[in-house]
């Protein structure tokens, strides 16, 4: 059973959230306080696991701004309560197949169902069943379908066809009774048996009178009552809300909790740890009375590395990680409210500095993952059907590690729960699914007038069109992130400077791979990054992901010497992996432009710029002591500036050679060919067997 639709009304700032649809999973993103956790709290309480949380109190949760007036009218009786949740549920596979099989195919319509609850806190259900179905199914079940009499009888409802089998039963009973009189009044004892016997086949079959009394059970309660009540109820999913509240503090005085259970008084905090307690196999009597001491620490540590191995799948952060738990008496020195009796503690042993330190004082990421997967261990042991509702999860983790948690949300929870969870993060939108985001926004906490009533408070929305910027910004964030690692990266990228390199090597290698020359491999992504400058930044960027294989092919000059070393020698990139278009070219500075004659580049150049030149460049008038070809036209133009008054782009004759490289091919010399041939047999030889 699913919940494929959500509509919330008149609850904090959620005036009409409009009707949504959920998934298996569901992210609702939107900025602060735009209401995501008033959606959530809304619809945890339509069925919480915790009972007696599930109530909507007027005074606390109805909108302020309106909240005088409809109390009037509901103590006048001129209102009734307001509906807060319709939730809509679809039964799955399998999940109706005792209902048609008592009560007939399509005796549900749709197999779809709405649960309600409002101001008044009496949970409703809105189903659509077909008498006529159910009718004929429990005729089928009694073998009454094909009965001549029941066949020409006329019944539309299930009342009628209970009132019709009544009928039946008593036109039956009346039989029985005359043919039982007159058997009676036989004298001969042979011929009284014999008529007693036969006077038996008007009595009302038992199987019959079984369907009739349930039709009439049915009949007094409507279809869609009985359906509600013996079919559905108890396979209605129980919501489950988690927040930051819920993290543990890393330490508890066992007596204490014990009295908060007993009570029914129990923190928030408390929940991870009697996950815990439950998964290490013990109850809290035991960890006051252990029979055996060392059977309490063997149980006690098997939690620690049940957790530990958890944790360590998901967890990116600090591979070196362990979690230990000891129970001890309570000292004069503990906190206040542990200073009697029995107290648990939690610790983490870190294996790489080789320190122990309380759970409370890690990072508040930390804290937070480790709580939630003790609390959910907890759940996922109780195999309850439950629906997470997460309220930004995630919230103090590193976006590498928040990107763990997706993967946990995919591969753990996924398969067993639908999960709603809310969150502002880019890196909690997975960019693989975006079709799972719902926009959470409220237009009047910026709008500095008053907007019109249908768009005051909450809305939830699919449609991006409707979406303020400041709410689209977390899909923006995500996008361009997905978009980052698709279009520039791959397994293996190839870092250059600019657009301008990108386009001659894709240009050249294309023409190589004509002349039957070595290319290229495909299996580079090239990655222009915007100068020389960036280098370092994005192979320190791409080269930290896992599995990754970057190199660089670069320009060089001697300001860029120091650089170039600082690149391999901290272990941004192999020394083998930084490569220069001066190991190609033979002179001491070189740019991708010096990979060509010094003749043919200048002609691009001039092709390029002829309009704005005010005379052809003579490549032979080029100032001979600059090595780079890009530094002696600079120069040039220096004098003679172009007439558009703009600097020179060397992106500009890079797009001309790409446009008309089927003609400027033959132009190209062999020491050219031979120069980015080579540099390709050396980038493809870094890449993995």
């Amino acid at each position: 059973m699913k919940l494929i639709r959500v509509h919330v009304k008149n609850f904090k700032s959620v005036h009409d959230s409009t009707p949504f649809e959920v998934h298996d999973v569901t992210c609702l993103v939107g900025k602060n306080e735009s209401g995501k956790t008033a959606i959530l709290d809304a619809l945890y309480r339509l069925n919480p696991i915790t009972e007696a949380d599930g109530k909507y109190d007027v005074t606390d949760d109805y909108p302020r701004t309106e909240v005088a007036p409809y109390q009037q009218a509901v103590t006048a009786g001129t209102r009734k309560h307001d509906t807060v949740v319709e939730a809509t549920f679809q039964l799955e596979t399998g999940e109706g197949a005792k209902l048609h099989t008592d009560l007939g195919e399509g005796v549900l319509t749709g197999d779809a169902f709405t649960l309600l609850k409002g101001y008044d806190n009496q949970l409703r259900h809105l189903l659509s069943a077909s008498d006529k179905i159910a009718g004929k199914a429990l005729l089928n079940r009694g073998g009454l379908l094909k009965d001549t009499e029941l066949s020409k009888s006329t019944w539309n409802t299930l009342s009628d066809l209970s009132k019709v089998l009544d009928h039946r039963a008593a036109v039956q009973a009346q039989k029985l009774a005359e043919q039982t009189a007159i058997a009676n009044a036989k004298t001969d004892s042979t011929e009284k048996a014999a008529a007693l016997a036969q006077a038996q086949t008007f009595q009302e079959p038992a199987k019959e009178k079984a369907i009739r009394d349930l039709t009439k059970t049915i009949a007094t309660q409507t279809l869609s009552e009985y359906i509600y009540t013996a079919y559905i109820s108890p396979n209605i999913p129980r919501f489950l809300y988690f927040d930051e509240y819920y993290q543990m503090r890393g330490c508890e005085n066992i007596q204490a909790l014990q009295q908060r259970i007993a009570s029914s008084t129990t923190k928030k905090s408390d929940h991870p740890l009697l996950g815990l307690v439950e998964l290490a196999g013990l109850r809290l009597e035991e960890l006051l009375n252990p029979t055996r001491t060392r059977d309490l620490v063997n149980r006690l540590e098997g939690a620690g590395n049940h957790l530990s191995r958890q944790i360590l799948k998901y967890w990116s952060q600090n591979k070196h990680l362990q979690l230990k738990f000891d129970v001890r008496p309570a000292k004069p020195g503990d906190p206040v409210e542990m200073r009697q009796g029995d107290n648990i503690w939690s610790y983490v042993y870190d294996s790489k500095h080789q320190v122990t330190t309380d759970l409370g004082v890690r990072s508040k990421g930390f804290v937070w993952f480790f709580s939630f997967l003790a609390w959910y261990s907890r759940l996922r042991n109780s195999k309850q059907n439950l629906i997470l509702l997460l309220d930004e999860p995630g919230l103090f983790l590193h976006a590498k590690a928040q990107e763990d948690l997706l993967r946990y949300f995919e591969v753990e929870l996924k398969p067993s729960h639908q999960l709603i969870y809310s969150t502002h993060s880019p890196f909690m939108v997975d960019s693989n699914h975006f079709d799972r985001v719902r926009i959470v926004q409220d237009k009047s906490i910026d709008a500095d007038s008053v907007l019109p009533p249908e768009e005051e408070g909450t809305k939830v929305i699919v449609d991006v069109l409707e979406a303020t910027s400041d709410s689209l910004f977390p899909l923006q964030g995500a996008l361009g992130y997905e978009i980052y690692q698709t279009l520039f990266i791959g397994p293996n990228s190839l870092i250059v400077e600019g657009a301008s390199d990108l386009l001659y090597i894709q240009a050249i290698s294309a023409l190589m791979d004509q002349a039957g020359k070595t290319t290229l491999d495909p299996r580079w992504t090239i990655t222009p990054v915007g100068g020389a400058d960036k280098i370092p930044t994005f192979a320190a960027l791409i080269g930290s992901q896992r599995a990754m294989n970057v190199a660089t092919l670069m320009d060089f000059q001697k300001k860029h010497h120091q650089m170039i070393e600082n690149i391999y020698k901290k272990k941004l990139l192999k020394k083998s992996h930084v490569l220069t278009f001066a190991d190609f070219t033979g002179k001491p500075e070189a740019d991708i432009e010096d990979m060509f004659e010094r003749d043919f580049y200048t002609a691009l150049v001039n092709q390029e710029f002829a309009n704005e030149l005010s005379s052809a460049i003579d490549p032979n008038s080029l100032n001979p002591a600059h090595h780079r070809v890009l530094s002696a036209i600079d120069e040039h133009l220096k004098k003679s500036p172009l007439k558009s008054g703009y600097g020179f782009n060397h992106y500009r004759p890079a797009r001309y050679f790409v446009e008309n490289s089927s003609t400027l091919s033959p132009q190209l010399s062999a020491d050219t060919l031979a120069r980015f041939e080579n540099a390709f047999k050396a980038l493809n030889k870094l890449l993995p067997a």
